[in-house]
């Protein structure tokens, strides 16, 4: 009987002081990018929910751009105002769209560029 037990925990694997670090290095990097994209990827869905809270509304584009502009500021919406929106008005129906690159700077000289883009005719 003591054969086998010493025989069991020979074949025993597990992870390496090592590996442990490698693997914790891993997903701090993870986390530490997740920290840095969902912020602005929550502050791109607010725009989308803005552009088609203010399509609902209606109005002219003035009208449009400055409904915008209050929906921004009580959002928290820095990454575009009023005056970036793309509105396409037909008779009574718009299309507005947005575009915008969001930079995020990870370590030195290295950054994450993200392309954001949206138009109230995606869903």
């Amino acid at each position: 009987m003591v054969a086998l037990s010493s025989h069991v925990r020979r074949n025993q694997q597990g992870l390496s002081l090592t590996g442990l670090i490698v693997l914790l290095a891993i997903v701090g990097f993870i986390a530490v990018m997740a920290m840095k994209v969902v912020p602005t990827f929550t502050e791109y869905m607010s725009i989308k929910k803005a552009i088609a809270s203010i399509k609902a509304e209606g109005g002219s584009v003035p009208e449009m751009r400055a409904a915008f502009n209050r929906q921004a500021e009580v959002g928290y919406i820095d990454a575009i105002d009023g005056k970036d929106l793309t509105i396409v008005k037909n008779g009574d129906d718009a299309e507005i769209s947005f575009g915008y690159q969001k930079v995020i700077p990870l370590v030195g000289p290295v950054s994450l560029l993200i392309d954001y883009a949206g138009s109230t005719t995606d869903r």
